[in-house]
């Protein structure tokens, strides 16, 4: 299977190959993915192995002028993929590149989505399309489509991800006794900041959770540099209510964190998806981003707090970003408040 990309698509593709293992249920099951979101996938029983495309050292030597060693790569690797004799692919991605590397592998069955859920001519690479509809439907949803299309009949229901007990045991550890805080991530990636909504913003949804439920909040920090400013100014405002959270090294580890909290709270970015697979309620504050694309795995608590205004939702964000800066702490709280109530009363 290939699943290229960001975080958030990857994470929201492991239900999907779990679904796919209690179709093959002998078969090995290999996934091709980017470096970025490796750790996502190892460690889940039902994918056997990891292939990892190598995207860093191909784009290092485009950089540097190295074509003839960029293409030297490429073709390595698309040679010792072909070389694995694979019987059928499914490609998830569905965009040129993940189309051209179902083709070169071989195999004599290469399912994936018909337009226009497929992009860039991806469908041409492909001898089996799924037609999936509605047009709008969530990651999830649509990835679950093409596992029924490829396994006539799958109804069993998957697995969203499995936790390392030993990596639970130490997040656990790393968080400390009491109550379960909430999660607060408020970043997203560089070339999204029109997604992120305001440090004032959380910081006041701190203080009130703590002034109103006595609950405690933590700060992630993610990959991308300007987030650790972020996330100290939202802990600098708290007045107390937030701290840091324990830093984490892998996809894996930051599962682990997120199932020991009470509530993830935060705009559509990959650990939102991790938070939802498994099982800790997600709130979700949205501003160009389709509420319905991108809503977090189905069965977990969640709600979204967003304000429709004409122009959202939009893939290309402004400067403006009128549609976050329109959602108040309050509207917020009131959403936090209902899902701690939700947890509670489970």
């Amino acid at each position: 299977m290939i699943r290229l990309g960001a975080v958030g698509d990857v994470v929201r593709t492991l239900p999907a190959a779990s679904a796919l293992r209690l179709a093959y249920a002998g078969a090995h099951i290999a996934w091709l993915v980017e470096p970025a979101s490796r750790s996502a996938v190892e460690g889940q029983p039902w994918v056997d192995e990891v292939l990892v495309f190598p995207r860093g050292e191909i784009e290092a030597a485009l950089r540097r002028g190295r074509f003839f060693a960029a293409a030297r790569g490429l073709f390595s690797f698309a040679l010792a993929l072909r070389r694995r004799r694979f019987d059928l692919v499914l490609d998830f991605h569905a965009i040129l590149k993940s189309g051209l590397l179902a083709r070169v592998s071989g195999a004599p069955r290469r399912a994936s989505y018909a337009p226009p859920f497929a992009r860039e001519s991806a469908w041409l690479f492909a001898n089996a399309l799924a037609r999936v509809t509605p047009r709008r439907i969530s990651r999830f949803e649509r990835n679950r489509a093409l596992v029924e299309f490829v396994a006539k009949g799958a109804s069993a229901s998957p697995t969203p991800w499995r936790v390392d007990p030993v990596v639970r045991a130490r997040m656990a550890s790393a968080v400390g006794a009491g109550a379960k805080p909430v999660a607060i991530h408020p970043g997203t990636s560089a070339s999204t900041p029109h997604k992120r909504w305001s440090a004032a913003g959380y910081a006041e949804v701190a203080r009130r959770l703590r002034d109103s439920a006595g609950v405690s909040s933590i700060v992630l920090v993610g990959p991308v540099p300007s987030e650790r400013a972020l996330a100290d100014e939202i802990v600098a405002a708290s007045d107390g209510a937030a701290r840091l959270a324990p830093a984490t090294a892998s996809l894996g580890e930051l599962a682990a964190l997120l199932e020991q909290c009470r509530l993830y709270l935060g705009g559509d970015t990959g650990p939102m998806h991790v938070a939802s697979l498994v099982g800790t309620p997600v709130l979700q504050i949205l501003g160009p981003t389709d509420p319905v694309e991108n809503e977090p795995y189905p069965g977990t608590p969640s709600r979204t707090v967003r304000v429709p205004v004409g122009c959202s939702p939009c893939r290309r964000g402004c400067a403006t970003a009128i549609c976050l800066r329109l959602v108040t702490p309050s509207a917020a709280l009131s959403a936090a408040r209902e899902l701690l109530a939700v947890g509670d009363a489970g």
